[in-house]
Order: structure tokens, then sequence, then C-alpha cells
């Protein structure tokens, strides 16, 4: 089948090799025609060769993600091997029982009488066996009043919601700024990956909360914990943190650090 443009192509030809004498307006003008045909041709072919480029480069991301989807229903944490990067092994399917994916404790309040005030118990791959794998945790979170969840972070993203009580919670951004707001019953609030975060008890009764984290491992760092609850020799904890040396070891000997 002819296109129009084919059929264009036939005009300009008729136009400049038929015996008439030769027009050199329109030799110059279906010059510039084909000149501007061929461009555009050109263009969309190297259109095409992009086109073609990202479909074939979409194409092995999606084979990729695609591969990372299980094929199994589960994966029961196997605590007699080590847990490695990728988390537990796998029970043996037929030794897996319904216990595997059930966790009773998060309906009793922690106990709160230590120095912060506050008490985390959860359910993750040490407690629960059926989330290893999953991708996710859960935790409740008691904080009695005047308590607090000292500054910390995770590997992963936190979602709390605030079931009983005031809190103040926040997280710092990696250029120093602070995003904080008091929550009340009812209220959630996302803390992002590996950032600084904490919870304040500021109202006038016990706090409950409860919090999700998007791995059955997520890792807990407290930065008050990690600076002065180790062997780290006091002049060097004073220099990282500007605090002087009367104040680093009375740290230390709250946390339990030595030197």
């Amino acid at each position: 089948m002819r296109t129009t443009h084919d059929e264009l192509l036939d005009a300009e030809d008729a136009m400049v090799f038929d015996d008439q004498p030769l027009d050199t307006a329109a030799l110059t003008h279906t010059i510039c025609w084909r000149v501007a045909v061929w461009s555009r041709l050109h263009t969309l072919k190297n259109s095409y060769n992009m086109i073609l480029k990202l479909f074939i480069a979409f194409s092995f991301l999606i084979s990729a993600s695609y591969g990372q989807i299980s094929v199994v229903d589960f994966c029961v944490a196997d605590y007699s091997v080590a847990n490695g990067p990728a988390g537990y092994s796998c029970k043996n399917a037929s030794k897996v029982i319904t216990d595997d994916f059930i966790f009773t404790g998060l309906g009793v309040k922690g106990n709160t009488s230590n120095f912060f005030k506050v008490a985390v118990n959860g359910a993750f791959d040490l407690t629960l066996p059926g989330l290893n794998g999953l991708g996710l945790s859960l935790f409740r979170l008691d904080i009695d009043v005047g308590g607090v969840v000292p500054i910390h972070t995770h590997r992963v993203s936190e979602v709390i919601i605030v079931m009983e009580g005031t809190i103040i919670a926040g997280f710092i951004g990696s250029d120093n700024t602070a995003y904080f707001k008091t929550l009340n019953k009812g209220d959630v609030m996302v803390f992002p990956q590996s950032l600084l975060h904490f919870q304040v008890n500021v109202g006038n009764i016990p706090a409950l909360a409860f919090v999700s984290l998007n791995s059955p491992n997520p890792g807990f760092q407290f930065i008050s914990a990690s600076l002065f609850a180790n062997n780290l020799p006091s002049s060097i904890v004073e220099k990282i943190t500007l605090i002087d040396k009367d104040q680093v070891k009375k740290l230390k000997s709250i946390f339990g650090g030595t030197n």
C-alpha cells in the first residue's frame, strides 16, 4: 500500500525531472523538502532505537523484580541454624505448627521500672518465627508519665500509632532538620529508614503505642548506650562528644560503660 509520503516523493520527482525547463525555485524547494524528510526519518529512527533500548532495560528490571517473589508460602525460622544476612533458614515444612505464626505478648504491659520509664515488647523473628522472611515486625511500647524512648535508629522505617496517652514524637533528618509533634490517641507518625527518632510521654497518664517496622529483625541502636555503654576510653568519648570528663564518667556509670 502506497503512503502519502511515497506519493509526495513521486510528485517532487515529476516536478523536477519533467521535460519542462529547469525550475530553480522548484529544485531548491525539493532539495530542502528531501533534507527535511531525511532529517525527520533519522530522528524517528533514533527515537525508535531509544524506545527499544528503554523497553529492553525495563524488561530486565521487571524480570529482576519478579525474581524476588517468594516461591514458597512461608519460611518459618529454623533456630538450629545461625541467622544470616537474609534471615534464618527455613524450618522443615513438616515440622511447622500453628504456634509458629502466633505471638501473645502484646496484650500485657511491660516493666517500666527503669531509668527511662519505658518498656518495649515485640514480635520479631526471634519471638515469632513465622515472621522470618516476611519483612515486618510489631512492638508494644509502654511509656510511664515522664518516661522517654531515647533517641535511637533502626535499619528500616517505622510507623507508630498511639493507643493511650499523649507523647511527643519526632525524628531528625540528615540535614539536621527536626520534625516533631504532639501525638494523641489514634494519631500515627512515620519515621523514615535509619533516621534518629524518639518518643516522650508528656501527658499525665501512662502512654501506650504500637509500632511496626518493615523488617523481621529491624535492629536497634540507642545513641546514649552506644556512646556510654561501651569500652571506648573516656578521653576519646570526651573528644567526639564535647562532653567534659566528669559527665562522661557519670554517664558511663549509668549505662555500664568501662574505661
